[in-house]
Order: C-alpha cells, then sequence, then structure tokens
C-alpha cells in the first residue's frame, strides 16, 4: 500500500495538494452589503445571490471569497518522489470552520512548511484560508514573512516552493487563459473532472444537511488536481512520464483498497479513465 510504504520508507510530506469549498456567512453580509435592512442571513445570502446574477447576466451567482467561511477542505499530503500518502478531510464529520482554519495552518506548519498545490488557489482557496486565520486569531509568521527578501515570502506570486498554483502554471502568470478549467485539464488526461457537482451547488447542498457530500466532492477535486500536478511535473522534467503511470496506477490500487468504505473514491473509481499516448505514425 502507498502510504504504508511511504512510511517504511521514512519519505516526508513535501505538497499539499488541497482544495477549499466554502459557504456565504449571511451574518456579514448582512452586516456589510444590507445595512438597516433587517435581514436574516439567509435572507441576505438570498438577495446578493440574486444580485449576482443580475449583474453578471451569465446566471451565475459565485459570492466573493470575502464573504465566505471554509466547511470542506481536503487535503493530499504528497511525498517528495511524488506519491500519495494519504488524503483526508479536515474536522469530519462536524465540518466547523475555526476547526478547519486551526487544523489546516497547524498541519502546514506540522509538517515542515510543505509546498501547497492548488488549481487557482491564489484567486480564491488561499484567500479563504487566509481571511479565516484572520477573522480567528491564528498567527502565521512564517507565512506572513513579509520581512524577508521579496522572493523569500511565503505568499509571493512567483514562489512555487511555497506555492505551486496550477492555474498559474498553465496560463503562465495569467499571460493566457485557461479555458475549460480543472476539469479539462483532468479530462485530457483521462480523469473524471466534473460528474454532476460543481462549487455553484454547495450552498445549497450545505443548507440542505448535505455536508458529507459536499467534502466527498472536495476530495474528488484533490484527486483531480493532484493528477495534473503529476503532469505538470512530467513537464518540467521532475518526473519521467513512465514513473508518472506508475504512480497513477499504484494509486489507483490505493482508492481500490478504500472505495468499499469511500462513496467518494468509489464514485472517483466509476468514471476513471486511462490516459492513452498518441500512437506513433505508421
Amino acid at each position: 500500500m502507498a502510504n504504508l510504504r511511504a512510511a517504511q520508507m521514512g519519505q516526508q510530506v513535501q505538497y499539499l495538494v488541497f482544495d477549499v469549498e466554502a459557504i456565504a456567512d449571511g451574518d456579514l453580509i448582512a452586516k456589510v452589503r444590507y445595512p438597516g435592512k433587517d435581514y436574516t442571513p439567509a435572507e441576505a445570502v438570498r438577495a446578493y445571490r440574486d444580485e449576482l446574477i443580475e449583474q453578471r447576466g451569465d446566471g451565475k451567482d459565485f459570492i466573493p471569497p470575502t464573504f465566505m467561511l471554509p466547511i470542506s477542505v481536503a487535503v493530499g499530503k504528497i511525498s517528495g518522489n511524488f506519491e500519495l500518502i494519504d488524503l483526508v478531510v479536515l474536522d469530519a464529520p462536524a465540518y466547523r470552520p475555526h476547526v478547519i482554519t486551526k487544523l489546516f495552518w497547524e498541519g502546514w506548519s506540522h509538517y515542515g512548511r510543505p509546498t501547497f498545490v492548488t488549481f487557482n488557489g491564489r484567486g480564491y482557496d488561499m484567500p479563504v484560508m487566509e481571511l479565516a486565520a484572520y477573522r480567528y486569531g491564528i498567527s502565521l509568521p512564517t507565512w506572513y514573512n513579509i520581512h524577508d527578501r521579496s522572493f523569500e515570502q511565503s505568499r509571493n506570486r512567483y514562489n512555487l516552493e511555497s506555492h505551486f498554483d496550477l492555474m498559474d502554471f498553465f496560463t503562465n502568470f495569467g499571460a493566457g487563459r485557461m479555458t475549460g478549467g480543472l476539469n479539462l485539464l483532468a479530462n485530457l488526461i483521462g480523469k473524471p473532472g466534473k460528474t454532476g457537482i460543481d462549487g455553484s451547488q454547495v450552498q445549497d447542498m450545505y443548507e440542505a444537511g448535505r455536508a458529507d457530500e459536499i467534502n466527498d466532492y472536495c476530495r474528488c477535486d484533490v484527486l483531480d488536481t493532484y493528477f495534473v500536478f503529476l503532469r505538470s511535473q512530467v513537464m518540467t522534467g521532475a518526473l519521467k512520464l513512465d514513473r508518472e503511470q506508475e504512480i497513477v496506477a499504484t494509486t489507483k490500487q490505493w482508492l481500490g483498497e478504500r472505495s468499499a468504505d469511500s462513496p467518494a473514491y468509489a464514485h472517483y473509481l466509476e468514471h476513471w479513465g486511462d490516459w492513452k499516448p498518441a500512437e506513433e505514425p505508421g
């Protein structure tokens, strides 16, 4: 088993692949956006979502991360040779925002400040977790190391040893566009991508008491991010293609061994596809 073998070899966690799902803070929205209207938290969230749909004209009602609370954070622990050691969701089954936030930042420190790996984490996931730390009074001097040289600061956009954002990697730090996002990149290498749930449904799912399903979805997003990360490392030369395929096969076995007890892993494997290399011309 991958995680057992990693432990036996004394491997250290070098990467934390993570994904955040969040819900709107209705109290905060009511105070900041609708003072004097006497909205309940639920009414404030509904009013803001309707306002966003009208403003954007594309049917989307994504609320900015400044108004969000993390209620699902899935984290894949990855070794220095890119093997999956473990995949966890924080504070299960309670999923309390303050505990999730504490565990997230404590985990990063506990493992020696490994490299965060995300897809568009600088645009969404990290702001959610940073503002949650602010909200709950968590001190993070090694993350906010603002007195170090610019390129050594953890939050420097180009510090890939601190945070490897796959969106930045594939768009050359915003010079291009990644139309299709993580879903497209996952599908290009045969992995499930979006299979019925996306981030736009999280608020309604949470309000309907479906927090476990949200966390299952978050696990699947981390798996997609992990496999896309592996292929990115093939592109940089850090990982050979045949070794990447060995790791993918080992991870598939790891998921299969746990699928009976994990609806998320069973679902992921149901939609699994193997990457096929292009055929050489005959």
